[in-house]
């Protein structure tokens, strides 16, 4: 609308809607999404795969039951076990990355990165020979001054040993062993048998010494110890008294000590203490595995250790690997860092991406306001417009000659602040932009009054306007 020589409006097309409002809901939206994702994935249980065997092992009942207790308890690790025919397989599903964890001997053949996640026990070396003398009540013909053909290890050449176990890291370490107590390892023969094959071997002939690798404590080899006094009399253990000089050549082996009667009470079954060769049973992972897995691993084991040992006793032979750079077989970082206390706690790791979401945040609320601002440009440039409008009207109404002419420009004006007061709500004038108007509007009303009372007007018949 117009009036000649007066103050006239020229509306601009539709405005467009603030989107302002709803890029920072957006935004706000994304950044929560993303801090509520990143916490899931934090906390969620990690999932790590375990190959370990054979079947009814006690290294799969040890780990059956650290699963069990992991899922039991809510922890942050789960396992999910890969059965396997023993730790030649385990190791093959662990170079080919189709396991996380495998529980292996420290002298396996091993794939470059290997590193140790935890020592489940320590193994040693049993080598015993039967003495063909039965420790109870002398049989009939038995001849009293009976000696045992092999009393040491220089005694073996030209004689068969029994192994227990298929695995050839057995047969690696007789090798061993042999050599550093200078004897011909080709000169000696070799025989595997099977866990199941117990009874067989101690009966056979041909057999003039057996040897075992476990745990001090195994059934396995107290089984053994005792069958073969059974059948072919009292054992002789074989003392490997060069172990110590395996163990400055070979670092994967450590001198190790029997103790006496540790096998059988009565008779003591070694009388007394025998000197041997040990070797670390693991759980190991490849270096690539992440540290946060590993470490979560590691916290998770030695925090259920305790209560699992009252389940299955073996729980307590489980021991924390050697951090030291310079090991044999060196500790993965992650479970380095749980031991040595470096592990970096959940703001040490993500820190520096909290910060960064805190400045892309501040970042994105700037150019929010920016591109805000700069969608609104035509509505503050149509207030500009309509404020300088108004100042000018004010000299126009001071020359209007009737009441009509007021009454327009009057409208007109409201017509303005109207739209004044629309911008205000949407953000694109600020509150002294309308403070500004508002005492422009105030000098326009006033010139009205003033002409209404120079043209015969009574005050009392001016509408009064005030902003807000």
């Amino acid at each position: 609308m117009s009036t000649s020589d007066g103050l006239s409006v020229n509306t601009p097309p539709r405005r467009r809607r603030d989107a302002s409002p709803y890029l920072i809901l957006a935004a706000g939206l994304l950044f929560f999404a993303a801090l509520a994702g990143t916490i899931f994935i934090v906390t969620r249980p990690t999932t790590l795969r375990i190959a370990v065997g054979p079947s009814r092992s006690d290294d799969q009942n040890l780990i059956q039951a650290l699963s069990e207790s992991f899922a039991r308890d809510g922890r942050a690790v789960r396992l999910s076990l890969i059965t396997t025919a023993g730790p030649v397989e385990s190791i093959e599903l662990l170079r080919d990355k189709k396991t996380d964890l495998a529980v292996v001997r420290s002298d396996e053949d091993l794939p470059d990165g290997t590193r140790s996640v935890a020592i489940l026990r320590k193994n040693v070396v049993v080598l015993w020979a039967p003495s063909g003398v039965s420790s109870g009540p002398a049989r009939k013909g038995a001849k009293k001054d009976a000696k045992p053909k092999i009393k040491g290890l220089d005694d073996l050449e030209g004689h068969r040993v029994g192994v227990i176990g298929r695995t050839p890291v057995n047969v690696k370490l007789l090798r061993i062993i042999l050599t550093e107590a200078g004897v011909n390892p080709d000169k000696v023969a070799v025989t595997q048998f099977s866990t199941s094959q117990i009874a067989e071997m101690v009966r056979d002939p041909t057999i003039d010494a057996f040897m075992t690798v476990g745990p001090v404590d195994s059934k396995i080899t107290a089984d053994a110890i005792n069958s073969s006094a059974r059948a072919r009399g009292e054992p002789t253990f074989l003392p490997i008294e060069v172990s110590e000089a395996i163990e400055r050549k070979h670092p994967l082996y450590e001198s190790e000590e029997i103790p006496g009667s540790v096998f059988n009470s009565s008779p003591a079954r070694p009388e007394d203490k025998v000197e041997t060769v040990g070797v670390d049973h693991l759980i190991v992972a490849l270096k690539s595995l992440s540290d946060t897995a590993v470490g979560a691993f590691v916290r998770e084991l030695f925090s259920v250790r305790p209560s699992l040992a009252r389940e299955v006793p073996n729980a307590a032979k489980i021991q924390k690997p050697d951090t030291d750079k310079d090991a044999a077989m060196p500790a993965h970082p992650g479970a380095a860092a749980y031991i040595d206390g470096t592990e970096r706690t959940f703001l040490d790791k993500y820190s520096d991406y909290l910060w960064g979401g805190v400045l892309l945040l501040s970042a994105l609320g700037s150019v929010t306001a920016w591109f805000r601002h700069y969608l609104k440009r035509d509505e503050r440039n149509l207030n500009t417009l309509h404020r300088d409008k108004l100042l000018a009207a004010i000299a126009t109404v001071r020359k209007m000659d009737s009441i009509e002419e007021l009454d327009a420009m009057q409208h007109e004006a409201d017509d303005l602040l109207r739209e004044t007061l629309e911008c205000y709500d949407n953000g694109a004038i600020e509150e002294g932009d309308l403070s500004a108007y508002s005492l422009v509007l105030e000098q326009f009303h006033h010139a009205v009054a003033d002409r209404r009372t120079a043209l015969g007007a009574t005050a009392a018949d001016v509408p009064r306007m005030r902003v807000g």
